[in-house]
């Protein structure tokens, strides 16, 4: 007799298979749903829909040409990555960080990238997708696009990351990279906020091509300090003009 028709936990029970078929109807739509869900984030992440944007059921199915259920859908998704919020009555919004989740994520980045710094795996490091991701936000501030600046950002800490050698790590840290690029969304004035971090970018960068990865590591925590007290700062000023307007 086998573990499975044993009834321990392995293999499939009788039937399984045949059970499955129920479900062939929700494949189609399921399909359609994450496509639309990856539309919509990107324009999320890109700042097409900025923080605080109510998200039109009526204008998005218009545009994608998709039905209210497979939006729905699309927004079950986001909301559980996240990205979005369900206000009743009120509809669906793009999500806004609060001043704690900011204080949360830059405290679970310092633990993360200031350790792949100092600590990383016995083989050498392989820089180059670090590399590549400041080449690109130089590229990207040449052109004067600091929202392009800004996700060149997000990708060079992932880079960052990376080099803990650790794809659960990598996987882990995906929420949180969507958290940033929100937070990022957030600040008023993208040139003002990303130009000084570039800089502070490449000077980590080469200090740990440099070969001293103490050093890197103290750079960018005090740098990840420092991005972590402006980000405040700015939603303390939002809070403060939202007040006058309410006033």
């Amino acid at each position: 007799m086998t573990s499975a028709s044993a009834g321990a936990p392995f293999g499939a029970t009788p039937g399984s298979y045949a059970s499955l078929v129920a479900h062939r109807g929700r494949l189609e739509r399921a399909g359609r749903s994450a496509q639309v869900a990856d539309i919509v984030r990107a324009g999320i992440l890109d700042g097409t829909f900025r923080p605080g944007a109510r998200l039109s059921e009526p204008d998005i199915c218009a545009a994608l040409t998709v039905s209210r259920n497979t939006l729905r859908e699309a927004f079950r998704t986001l909301i559980e990555e996240r990205l979005a919020v369900h206000r009743l009555n009120r509809g669906v919004f793009v999500r806004v960080p609060s001043a704690e989740e900011v204080a949360e994520v830059y405290r679970c980045r310092r633990i993360v990238e200031c350790a792949a710094l100092r600590d990383p795996p016995s083989a050498p490091a392989d820089l180059g997708p670090v590399r590549e991701a400041l080449a690109h936000a130089d590229r990207r501030a040449a052109q004067g696009d600091w929202t392009g600046v800004g996700t060149a950002d997000v990708a060079f800490h992932r880079a960052v990351t990376a080099l803990n050698g650790s794809r659960l790590l990598d996987a882990l840290m995906a929420g949180v990279w969507n958290e940033l690029r929100l937070i990022f969304h957030v600040v008023a004035d993208p040139s003002d906020f990303h130009g000084p971090y570039l800089r502070r970018n490449h000077e980590v960068f080469d200090t740990l091509a440099g070969g001293d990865a103490a050093t890197a590591a103290q750079l960018l925590a005090d740098y990840l300090d420092d991005a972590q007290a402006r980000i405040l700062a700015a939603y303390a000023d939002i809070d403060q003009e939202d007040r006058g307007t309410r006033g």
